[in-house]
């Protein structure tokens, strides 16, 4: 882990990463690809040290209030959060200003703050994103070996639900010939019809590969499935979208179930509920540096 002072925070259409690269050690992150140009190890965590500061100097200097994500490249509840808190400070601010908070995580250290998932959810709209990839416990620990597994994810969608929060969850990848089964799809769908999942995010069942990502995640197949980086070889090549041979008859299902339930499931509808801010929640409110 090291320190860096940042010139800027929010991009463009308000989403944040206080830290760069991750420990969560999934075997296909697209975040290690080489085109992000990351300078430094991937496990070796970059800190925007003045992460809190640039977000409370954003949000002063906003004219309209908005949704402010995270998550998207960095894992905002990695390790190091734990000790840090950089993320639940940046919430704090988030939540003094008035604006909403779209969170992504795998993590269950989410959990510590539900007081201000609550009160950001209670001034504005707050959306967490579960990521869920593998019904299976044993295959989701190598698959995804440093973070807590699908059930206890699973829990922390229901513990979210309880408290009144909408959740998200972002249904990929599916790994062709490894986890692109039915049986893992219906596991998966069941936990979010149970859990009240406001919509699924999925984008096709396969998954992407490019450099930098694709030599970790070949390693790691060689390590727990023999002969598995062959048969992505002789099947995709050095493309970038590997899409899973069962594709039409699973999005068929995902469809067909999402649908029955009232989900949102095309990715422009989750996207569009995300960036949008109920303004009527703050008609008649100021913001706090009035």
């Amino acid at each position: 882990m090291h320190f860096v002072t940042a010139k800027g925070l929010l991009s463009q259409h308000n989403g944040m990463n206080i830290y760069r690269g991750c420990t969560h050690g999934c075997i296909y992150c697209d975040s290690r690809s080489t085109c992000y140009h990351m300078t430094h190890a991937f496990e070796d965590i970059e800190v925007k040290e003045n992460a809190p500061a640039l977000l409370e100097a954003a949000l002063r200097s906003k004219r309209k209030r908005c949704m402010i994500g995270t998550g998207a490249m960095s894992d905002p509840y990695m390790h190091c959060e734990k000790e840090l808190q950089f993320t639940r400070r940046c919430l704090e601010i988030i939540q003094r200003y008035g604006f909403g908070a779209a969170v992504q995580t795998k993590s269950d250290l989410i959990l510590r703050d539900l007081d201000l998932l609550n009160a950001i959810e209670q001034k504005a709209k707050c959306v967490v994103q579960i990521t869920l990839t593998t019904f299976d416990e044993q295959l989701c620990s190598i698959l995804e070996p440093n973070v807590c597994g699908t059930q206890r994810r699973y829990q922390v969608l229901k513990e979210l639900q309880k408290a009144g929060i909408p959740t998200v969850v972002w249904l990929c990848p599916i790994l062709p010939f490894i986890n692109d089964t039915e049986e893992n799809l219906r596991g998966l769908l069941e936990l979010c019809i149970d859990a009240g999942v406001k919509g699924i995010m999925n984008f096709g069942f396969g998954t992407t590969i490019r450099d930098g990502d694709r030599e970790y995640f070949y390693q790691a197949l060689d390590r727990h499935f023999p002969g598995m980086k062959q048969r992505y070889i002789q099947r995709f090549g050095n493309a970038y979208e590997c899409t899973s041979d069962n594709h039409p008859k699973l999005m068929q299902h995902f469809l067909k179930v999402t649908d029955r339930y009232g989900m949102l499931n095309k990715p422009e509808d989750v996207f569009a509920y995300l960036h949008e801010f109920p303004h009527s929640k703050a008609e008649g409110e100021q913001l706090s540096m009035f």
